[in-house]
């Protein structure tokens, strides 16, 4: 009985853990004013399509309002998940922040209230786990082949998904690289009638109602998981 009470307790302590590391990965920051809510039934959803909403609180004690109408939003091939590796294809679970600087390859559509970077020849998303500028924006001379093109995103190509995007801080502060990393280049971009890479893809005009609503001064985050997990804890603050 004793060894029984033993890995009773045991037991509890792990699935005790195990709920408090899951509470602090989606705890939502008390800085933060604007949110993007990405959720699903499971973390494999039929069609690899989740629920996208939003939403605003006027301080870290008010409550979170819904602002536009919750709209379909397409995730990665490899569906969620709450560990993901490079090259797996899954949209990653957990909170993150949004970056200041937007891209496309369309111009300035106007109405943003972050910078915005018009997409030209040479602009790349360094996806290679190996490289010394590993999930970062970097420009190479246009025409020039850069030593992590292989793995890479040439982003002024993509002109169906990159017509506008936001970028999600993903695996950064600090970012992981090598064999481990758990991935890079994961945005908020336009609808590409397919599972993603990864990222999380809106119908163009959704896109930009979005993009358009959010501001810096409201510290906007986005917070992808089950709907059990996202349901529960996207109001809670840290």
């Amino acid at each position: 009985m004793l060894a029984f009470a033993a890995l009773t307790c045991l037991l509890g302590s792990v699935t005790s853990a195990g709920a408090h590391d899951a509470a602090r990965r989606f705890a939502v920051p008390r800085a933060a004013r604007q949110l993007i809510v990405v959720s699903s039934p499971t973390h494999e959803p039929a069609d690899y399509l989740a629920s996208l909403r939003t939403f605003k609180r006027a301080t870290a004690s008010a409550g979170w309002r819904p602002v536009f109408p919750a709209w379909r939003a397409e995730i990665g091939s490899g569906e969620l998940r709450n560990v993901r590796r490079e090259g797996d294809g899954s949209t990653p679970t957990g909170v993150y922040p949004l970056s200041l600087t937007m891209y496309g390859n369309e111009p300035n559509p106007g109405g943003l209230h972050m910078s915005y970077h018009h997409l030209v020849c040479g602009d790349w998303w360094d996806e290679d786990p190996y490289s010394t500028r590993y999930n970062r924006f970097v420009h190479v001379s246009c025409g020039t082949t850069p030593p992590f093109a292989a793995r890479s995103e040439a982003l002024w190509t993509e002109t169906t998904a990159y017509p506008y995007f936001a970028v999600i801080h993903f695996n950064e502060d600090p970012t992981i690289s090598g064999p481990e990393a758990p991935g890079s280049g994961i945005f908020l971009h336009a609808w590409v009638e397919a599972a993603t890479a990864g990222c999380i893809a809106l119908h163009a005009a959704d896109l930009l109602r979005v993009l358009r609503w959010l501001e810096p001064a409201d510290h906007p985050f986005i917070e992808i998981g089950t709907d059990s997990q996202v349901g529960l804890l996207s109001a809670g603050s840290a």
